[in-house]
């Protein structure tokens, strides 16, 4: 799977601004982060943040404050905290997904905002293109496109050679996941599929049912923030109904589940210090680069 990493070229006058009257003025450089899951559940991303930044020389406390903002799951919370975090006035802005990064781009066209592998920006109107992304935003991205969902399924397949049906877990409200319905269905030529919506965690215990229902074989959970936020939840209840299944962050494999196929999310936020550092510092734009490819699994 390719990973690409980008860097806007971030206009000279907002990096200026985001360099901030805080050096002029001696004021502590003030940073927000927009969370989807809750706090507890995004700890190992935001500790990997913590430690780019103070590899950095950027100790949260002491020459940095961050404004933490967490969703709890509750995509429809976003808008309103990016609106608090804009109103605050930081610095800058750390999304570290995809509806957390269209939430805040909403919210401002002038505060920077650093992405951390949210899905193709390009493909979301988040950037005009990886080699000129345009605007305030820089960072990130940990797909080229929703075609990781049908390698998934594939690599799922081969692990149950046998399995006829497999159930498809995902989210309809999250931008981004018809499009990966859509690879899965491509890829699934000559399996039943079960597409199961799930909008919070209280339909988690109906669509496993219906899974059990159907006699599914394998379960195929899309990446979502609600999902990642539970995912201790759903590797549980895939246990409890014999479902092998596959997921996109090695975290949900720390927490009980059978096999990942995604990108290593902890070296995105650690490499989104870097950013951080780079906008506070106020240097000139960095010009653009991609990664080569990356893949990984757990």
């Amino acid at each position: 799977m390719d990973r690409r990493a980008f860097i806007t070229s971030v206009a000279l006058s907002i990096v200026t601004a985001a360099r901030s009257a805080a050096q002029q003025t001696g004021k502590v450089p003030r940073i927000g982060w927009l969370g989807g899951p809750t706090r507890e559940s995004a700890e190992p991303f935001v500790q990997e943040f913590q430690r780019g930044l103070k590899d950095l020389g950027w100790v949260e406390g002491q020459n940095i404050v961050i404004e933490w903002r967490f969703a709890g799951g509750q995509a429809e919370r976003l808008p309103y905290l990016a609106a608090e975090l804009v109103r605050l006035g930081v610095d800058l802005i750390v999304v570290p997904s995809t509806p957390t990064a269209l939430a805040a781009k909403n919210a401002t066209n002038k505060i920077p905002l650093v992405t951390v592998g949210g899905a193709d920006p390009v493909g979301l109107d988040l950037v005009a293109s990886l080699a000129r992304p345009g605007g305030n935003i820089t960072g990130s991205t940990s797909t080229v496109g929703p075609e990781i969902a049908g390698k998934q399924l594939r690599l799922l397949k081969e692990i149950v050679p046998k399995v006829s049906r497999m159930a498809i877990l995902w989210n309809p409200t999250t931008q981004g996941n018809a499009l990966a319905v859509r690879e899965t269905k491509i890829a699934g030529q000559g399996l039943e599929l079960q597409f199961l919506e799930a909008r919070s965690v209280d339909d988690f215990n109906g669509a496993f049912a219906s899974m059990t229902t159907k006699r599914a074989g394998a379960l195929l959970v899309l990446s979502d923030v609600l999902f990642f936020a539970h995912r201790t939840r759903l590797a549980e209840l895939a246990a409890r109904n014999r479902l092998p299944a596959m997921y996109v962050q090695r975290e949900y494999v720390e927490a009980g589940g059978l096999i990942s196929y995604g990108p290593i999310f902890s070296e995105l936020f650690r490499r989104a210090a870097t950013y951080v550092d780079k906008i506070l510092k106020g240097p000139s734009p960095p010009t653009s680069r991609s990664s080569g490819p990356r893949s990984s699994s757990s």
